[in-house]
């Protein structure tokens, strides 16, 4: 069994840690109605928290006054910048069940971090253990008991009382980064209007999956092959209606991009480097999971859920629904559109990094399954013909973006 873990969150700068002593700081906060570091002096020298706040008897906590915890029990960065900002190289901080934090880890520390660009992948602040309770007893030796007595002072309300563990140790952390390459895959029809052409309306979906795990191949058949394969059917019948001389008066950008399932970072880069101007284009259309029903439109297959067409543009919002009208006849079902709804899709793909630059953006998405990001996503499950009604919905509302007199309006003010 594992006594201690590190993270990759908290790789430092500094490789290797030695010291001779440890300095017990409580719970490792630093408020205004409780401060662990009140009068200690930890420049350059490791640190032992608990996870966790102070609670008193009556099972309220100190810093809310409440039984309703505070941030500083549900957040570690806090309390790793807290000891940074006080000097600390190391923070070992006690887990009360690290054999369910170990478990739930698990998967955190065995796979890949991916990263955009050059970013810097090590913290310049203090390096993060979480240990056992068994390795604390083992560090704290003979002066346990000190620790629990000062731990138990803390609970009760009164001021922290320092206890410096005589704790020789030896620590090495390492963390190996590799650079890859990614590619987005763009095709651009360029628009026919001499005025309108230097417009833009860039149609989305992400071509990358969850690949390979062990002997585990995630197909990614809806997830998102339904997406791709609708945005190059889009972009086919855009450019067949520009060889018969009926092509869109605004240029069409259709991209599929990389890394969505890794924090958006296709899209993401795309935004930070567009090939065209952001500030000529007019919007973003997103196409991810369109090829199944979930279990709420079991009875009608002729749906699709819309996301942020009102965000940024009642116009955006309006357009879509009058082709819909004109033309599709589906259920159009806002829910996810909620501002409140807790799954937060309208930040959890593609389009959301063209709406943080104020580009109005409108997300088409078909609901979760069973086989969400599992190796049974796979192609017979796909429903072909609700996949085309939904394709030919978003061309006609793409199409219109892409044709109408007047570029779509910001209206909307955003959060």
């Amino acid at each position: 069994m594992w006594d201690f873990l590190c993270t990759k969150r908290f790789a430092t700068e500094r490789e290797e840690f030695t010291d001779q002593e440890i300095t017990f700081a409580g719970y490792g906060i630093t408020d205004p109605k409780h401060n662990d570091y009140l009068g200690l002096n930890i420049q350059g020298k490791a640190v032992i928290i608990y996870e966790g706040e102070p609670v008193s008897k009556r099972g309220k906590y100190r810093i809310t006054g409440s039984k309703e915890p505070s941030s500083w029990s549900q957040d570690w960065r806090k309390k790793v910048k807290a000891a940074g900002e006080q000097g600390a190289s190391v923070v070992f901080m006690i887990a009360s069940d690290f054999k369910t934090l170990s478990g739930q880890m698990r998967r955190f520390m065995i796979g890949p971090t991916i990263s955009l660009g050059e970013q810097e992948a090590r913290s310049k602040g203090p390096a993060l253990v979480i240990i056992s309770t068994a390795m604390a007893r083992d560090l704290m030796g003979a002066q346990v008991d000190e620790i629990i007595t000062a731990r138990k002072r803390i609970d009760k309300g009164k001021k922290p009382q320092p206890v410096v563990l005589k704790a020789p140790f030896e620590l090495t952390t390492r963390l190996g980064v590799q650079r890859i390459n990614g590619s987005n895959v763009l095709g651009y029809i360029e628009g026919s209007d001499p005025v309108l052409k230097d417009e833009l309306v860039v149609v989305t979906a992400h071509f990358d999956h969850l690949g390979k795990r062990g002997e585990d191949i995630y197909n990614g058949a809806n997830d998102n092959g339904s997406g791709t394969s609708t945005v190059l059917e889009i972009a086919q019948a855009f450019a067949l209606a520009k060889q018969k001389g009926m092509g869109p008066r605004r240029s069409v950008l259709a991209m599929l991009v990389t890394g969505e399932e890794k924090g958006l970072l296709g899209s993401e880069y795309y935004v930070e480097n567009p090939v065209f101007p952001l500030e000529q284009t007019v919007v973003n259309v997103n196409v991810d999971m369109v090829g199944r029903i979930d279990k709420k439109h079991e009875d009608n297959p002729d749906y699709i859920y819309v996301i942020g067409s009102n965000r940024l543009s009642t116009e955006l919002h309006l357009i879509n629904e009058s082709m819909n009208a004109r033309y599709s006849n589906l259920e159009l079902d806002y829910t996810y559109n909620a501002k409140d709804d807790p799954n937060r899709y309208y930040q959890r793909s593609d389009h959301y990094n063209f709406a943080e630059k104020g580009i109005p953006a409108i997300f088409f998405f078909n609901g979760s399954h069973e086989d969400y990001h599992r190796p049974t996503d796979t192609i017979e499950k796909i429903d072909f013909d609700v996949m085309a009604r939904i394709g030919r919905h978003i061309f006609y509302t793409t199409w219109e973006l892409a044709n109408r007199d007047q570029r779509i309006q910001v209206d909307v003010i955003s959060e």
